[in-house]
């Protein structure tokens, strides 16, 4: 895929391209016409999985501009090809193309992504080294940080069960079983094949699988067993609540250990490519071994920013941890009740704009993805499956060195 990898991005255009078929043909010549693309670079886009095809063009999305659905209206065909056993609903949803000789008709729709997300830490990185077991029907592996686990909408290429399975030379590609963020490291178990899937997937549902994580964190926080309640959000960042909501999700965190280390050396903050994220730098940072009670996407992340005690190098985050440092009313949900009833002591009331005003500040001060790594590895996995009990452990984490090994020194915390 030399052919993607040194493609300027403005010599691409937009992003994302939406073309409606004229005339039939096939994806990859369509596409190579419309976009004026070299036929062989819209090939490695489908290899990624970055062209979609739909028979039908999706309803626009709500927030267009009423130019952009004239726009839309212009360009949709006057009279539509009829569909064949293929509801409407159906015709509308793209599928990832990835054969060059997919055929589209008139009147179909295309997307492409010109610009897939990309992962150069997968051609950096020695993956054999990053083995941690080959068993028969899985393997466990140290999934490095800034790799994704499960691809994204415009790239399934360079993911971590397509490189471990190339590192290992295994005919059948490895399946995922779980997930870790892009910006998470530490153990990863990809299947050898759909029945261990399955069956891990049984025991994950049945709470038989103990995940324990190393946090990085830039405040000490609490041991013992921590709550919070996370709002079902498509898109991060993920709200936190003290209190209990309609319709929210319930997180549960075990914080086993807390230490107290040295902040990590500027050699390590630079190779992974770790931002101040508008925290101040200390001398000291807090490890914590926590075991994950509750496994939901960027639960740890969120819980122990809603702490105060935000992951080192968390730009989605730790921004809004450091704003809430400064002015605990920024974030109109942790500690509501307290709130509320401050409010209503002083006779304030907030009316729904009001209350959505505040919720649209909150979130913008929240950042964006990390480029790389956080403070953050899932250091352990284990399960006991059919009377055998495993138990799998990653090596060091990014941020430690030896003088980090000698300076720690246990934080007293209340339980």
């Amino acid at each position: 895929y030399k052919r993607l990898l040194p493609c300027p991005s403005t010599q691409l255009g937009p992003r994302i391209e939406h073309l409606l078929v004229k005339k039939k043909g096939t994806v990859l010549s369509i596409v190579s016409e419309v976009l004026k693309l070299p036929s062989e670079y819209v090939a490695d886009l489908m290899s990624f999985g970055a062209v979609h095809h739909a028979l039908r063009c999706p309803k626009p999305p709500l927030n267009l501009t009423p130019q952009q659905v004239q726009l839309f209206k212009k360009a949709s065909p006057k009279k539509w090809p009829v569909l064949d056993r293929v509801s409407l609903v159906e015709a509308r949803k793209p599928e990832r193309v990835t054969d060059p000789n997919h055929y589209a008709e008139p009147g179909s729709y295309i997307r492409v992504h010109v610009h897939p997300k990309r992962f150069p830490r997968c051609y950096e990185v020695d993956w054999r080294s990053r083995i941690i077991a080959n068993e028969e029907s899985f393997v466990v592996l140290n999934k490095p940080a800034g790799v994704s686990v499960g691809g994204s909408v415009d790239n399934v290429e360079e993911i971590c069960s397509t490189f471990a399975t190339r590192a290992l030379n295994l005919e059948q590609p490895l399946v995922t079983t779980h997930q870790l963020d892009n910006c998470t490291e530490g153990c990863l178990l990809l299947a050898k094949n759909n029945e261990f899937a399955s069956r891990f997937h049984r025991l994950l549902k049945e709470n038989k699988v103990e995940k324990f994580y190393l946090a990085l964190a830039a405040a000490p926080v609490p041991l013992g067993k921590t709550a919070h309640y996370m709002r079902s959000d498509k898109y991060p960042p993920r709200i936190m609540s003290n209190n209990e909501r309609l319709g929210w999700q319930l997180c549960v965190m075990h914080v086993l250990e807390c230490k107290q280390v040295p902040w990590p050396s500027e050699a390590a903050l630079s190779e992974y490519q770790v931002q101040p994220c508008g925290w101040t730098k200390s001398k000291f940072a807090y490890e914590c071994r926590v075991k994950l009670l509750t496994g939901l996407t960027h639960q740890l992340r969120a819980q122990f920013s809603a702490l105060g005690s935000p992951l080192i190098g968390d730009s989605l985050y730790m921004p809004a941890a450091a704003a809430r440092l400064e002015n605990p009313e920024l974030d109109p949900f942790l500690d509501t009740r307290k709130k509320e009833i401050a409010d209503e002591e002083a006779g304030i009331e907030k009316s729904p704009a009001e209350s959505k005003q505040l919720e649209k500040k909150w979130i913008s001060l929240h950042g964006s993805e990390p480029l790389l790594g956080i403070g953050l590895q899932s250091c352990e996995i284990g399960w006991k499956d059919e009377g055998e009990v495993l138990r799998f452990r990653a090596g060091k984490p990014w941020w430690r060195t030896e003088e980090h090994q000698e300076e720690a020194a246990t934080v007293p915390c209340e339980s």
